[in-house]
């Protein structure tokens, strides 16, 4: 089972006015376009968090990204499984790891970020196996409001965004009444909160590509360092010891 969401009319972007936005051209030797994975926070067929992030990924794509979108809806809480042994755990991981930028869209439910957006970030470790998931990786925060215009939830993705040590860009999208703002068909309608989107999706690609040739230096930390020499010193003093009794 493949967890990552179909996106579907790609290259439909009728609230879009071209004449006005340029794709983001990769400067030569950056390779492959950049990689960025979304995340929302609803499980409703109609999940408003999920059409905003659907709007972002045909977005980024036309600026020139390659996007993917995680479908959390078989996602089990953390430590529900016994070493997160789970398949929806693991392709999230991997996802992460894949990725090079990230957007995370979640409702505003009592003030916060839903469970659902939650859960995911919560199983995202700092660092797996020697692999970090998420740091150094730019984010871009979103969230959609059943009422009027708040920031609760995008600044409590802030918190999580410097907590798992990623690059939160400046630029951020809240919409009001989010059911006014999608047609029957789930599509946004034009307005300056889908403007705002545009806004955020083009500076979201710039620092990704502006911090991609940097990665490896903006995760190189004297303390991981000092630990990493540590216990390189233990493993050496073990196979000295070792060798002495053998001889």
């Amino acid at each position: 089972m493949r967890r990552i969401r179909p996106l579907t009319n790609r290259e439909d972007l009728p609230a879009l006015n071209k004449a006005l936005v340029k794709p983001i051209g990769i400067p030569d030797g950056l390779g492959h376009p950049p990689r960025i994975l979304l995340l929302y926070g609803s499980l409703r067929e109609r999940s408003f968090s999920r059409l905003a992030v659907e709007e972002a990924a045909r977005i980024l794509e036309y600026l020139g990204a390659e996007t993917r979108i995680f479908d959390p809806s078989d996602l089990p809480m953390p430590d529900q499984i016994p070493q997160d042994d789970h398949p929806a755990v693991k392709e999230l991981r991997e996802l992460s790891i894949w990725s090079e930028g990230q957007v995370w869209c979640s409702p505003e439910r009592h003030g916060a970020i839903s469970a659902v957006l939650k859960n995911q970030i919560d199983h995202l470790p700092l660092s797996m196996g020697g692999i970090r998931p998420t740091q150094g990786r730019t984010l871009a925060v979103m969230q959609v409001s059943g009422g009027s215009q708040s920031f609760n939830a995008v600044n409590t993705l802030r918190l999580l965004g410097r907590w798992m040590r990623m690059i939160t860009i400046p630029n951020q999208s809240s919409i009001a009444k989010a059911f006014e703002e999608f047609d029957e068909t789930g599509r946004m309608r034009p307005s300056s909160y889908y403007d705002r989107i545009v806004d955020v999706m083009e500076e979201l690609l710039r620092f990704t590509l502006l911090t991609r040739p940097h990665a490896a230096l903006l995760v190189d930390r004297y303390s991981e360092r000092k630990e990493a020499h540590e216990k390189s010193q233990k493993a050496d003093l073990s196979a000295i010891a070792t060798a002495h009794q053998k001889a």
